[in-house]
């Protein structure tokens, strides 16, 4: 990418941050620019909203591992 490209790339990414500050979103920058990678490549962009929303809702499952003590000896 060319360092003017580069330079007009950032300043999208912080105009939409700012953006989604004021309406609160609560993403950060790196993920506002997978969105717009992805709504780049051609997804739409209402299907991931959708997704956002979702992984908001509902929150990630957490593994929990037990330990168990160890099995006496065998006579």
């Amino acid at each position: 990418m060319d360092p003017e490209a580069a330079r007009t790339a950032r300043e999208s990414l912080e105009l939409v941050f700012q953006m989604s500050n004021i309406v609160d979103t609560g993403l950060d920058r790196h993920t506002l620019s997978v969105l717009i990678a992805l709504c780049d490549l051609g997804l739409n962009p209402e299907a991931l909203a959708a997704v956002v929303k979702e992984f908001r809702r509902d929150p990630p499952l957490t593994t929990t591992t037990t330990t168990t003590p160890p099995s006496p000896p065998l006579p």
